[in-house]
């Protein structure tokens, strides 16, 4: 849960309706507002243009901070995490290839708004709002991003894009020590990363984004996240109270993301327009932290590797310290099975396995049992899921962590190149 995001344990359980019929008429009043107010703008018609001139004024309050959104990649990627964060997952309803286009091309003209920040339009009293006002009458930029992916089912027969599909996208498998059978909150055609540094400036993105593309596409399934402040200092610790994601490569350094990170499109068999994308694997990770808490504390430390108090691994006395597996070939300090050890075995054969961690806690209050429903939200991004993520799954199956946490959904995802100018969109290249 430290040297490959609690994620790496990807795969373990071990890595309002009235009497009569009132709410159908209230179901089917939404639709039709949904469809009437919305719809326009999924088809490219009224609203946009003057969101457009919307998007030019500056964010403000919350945080201030702006993250720019055009480029080579999507933010939201290499950005330091926000505070708050949405996993969303989207079935697309759109009925044929020119509607999905319009739907992506939507997508960007509320993704550029939103992460600018700025006055809504004023449709006048007589019309439907432009805006909820849940964040007041400006929409701050609030270190907003959205990132947009694709999943495999986007590539069936619907719009006749299989020929396009990224080389190694496909349905997330069923890992050992997975708890997903029965899961509703697995795959989709489209994910929405959403990150902020505010909560409401999340749930207000969505929303606004939702509202919009109702025609296009509708929600599957959403998992919502938060960060911690690091305590005392250094990484932020997830609900075992380790610190999580201490090994995260230096993407930095450009020639480590290009290795480690973004697809090479027309290499490997990735298409052309796949260039400058990057594969994302989201896992639901509920962590048994009744049973965990009845642990002893080196019980803890060795499963993990790391020291609970400081982070650092076992050989080490600072959460910075790299351990030094070749001087301790038998595992008498960092045991053989500890979860770092597994996950980032840190030999030159493996360098190229590594992921990179952008994880959040979730919590969702209690079971149906009352026990706590608290873990992580693990999500990574890398050049090739297989050589990566699943390598790194692989040496996880049977660890001693998955006794537990238990991950339950989830799904892989490819991350579309960024938009690189105003008449650009959201997969232009996939759908040209």
């Amino acid at each position: 849960m430290t040297d490959t995001p609690a994620a790496a344990p990807a795969g373990r359980p071990g890595d309002a309706p009235g009497e009569g019929c009132p709410h159908l008429h209230r179901r089917s009043f939404l639709r039709g507002a949904a469809l009437g107010a919305a719809g326009a703008a999924v088809l490219g018609v009224g609203g946009i243009a003057a969101d457009r001139a919307a998007a030019s004024a500056p964010g403000t309050g919350a945080s201030g901070r702006r993250i720019a959104f055009e480029g080579p990649h999507q933010a939201g990627i290499l950005t330091p995490q926000q505070t708050a964060a949405s996993f969303v997952s989207f079935d697309v309803i759109a009925p044929d290839r020119a509607a999905l286009r319009d739907l992506f091309r939507t997508l960007t003209d509320r993704v550029r708004f939103l992460t600018a920040g700025g006055t809504p339009p004023d449709v006048g009293v007589a019309s439907v709002p432009s805006d909820s006002e849940t964040l007041g009458p400006v929409v701050p930029s609030d270190g907003l991003t959205v990132t947009v992916g694709v999943g495999a089912s986007l590539f069936d027969g619907r719009y006749g894009l299989a020929a396009r599909k990224p080389a190694r996208l496909a349905p997330m498998p069923v890992f050992p020590d997975d708890h997903t059978v029965g899961s509703t909150e697995l795959h989709g055609d489209v994910s929405l990363q959403i990150c902020a540094d505010s909560r409401d400036t999340v749930m207000h993105a969505l929303r606004d984004i939702a509202k919009h593309t109702r025609p296009g596409m509708q929600i599957n399934w959403k998992a919502d996240g938060f960060r911690a402040a690091p305590r005392p200092a250094g990484t932020p610790r997830n609900q075992l109270g380790f610190k999580d994601g201490i090994a995260n490569p230096d993407t930095a350094d450009a020639a480590v993301a290009d290795a480690l990170i973004w697809a090479r499109g027309g290499h490997g068999g990735e298409p052309a327009w796949a260039d400058g994308g990057s594969y994302q694997v989201v896992r639901i990770i509920r962590m048994l932290v009744e049973f965990w808490d009845r642990v002893s504390l080196h019980e803890q430390e060795t499963m993990l590797g790391r020291r609970r108090d400081t982070g650092a691994p076992l050989d080490g006395t600072s959460e910075s310290d790299v351990p030094d597996y070749a001087a301790d070939p038998d595992g008498l300090r960092i045991p053989l099975t500890a979860h770092i050890r597994l996950a980032n075995p840190r030999t030159r054969a493996t360098a190229d396995q590594q992921i990179l961690r952008r994880g959040y806690t979730y919590d969702r209050g209690v079971d149906l049992d009352g026990n706590l429903d608290v873990g992580l939200l693990f999500c990574c991004y890398q050049q090739d899921v297989v050589r990566q993520f699943e390598t790194v799954q692989g040496r996880l199956a049977g660890e001693p962590l998955v006794d537990y946490i238990q991950p339950t959904g989830g799904g892989y995802f490819f991350a579309l190149p960024g938009v690189r100018g105003a008449g650009d969109y959201f997969g232009s290249g996939l759908l040209a």
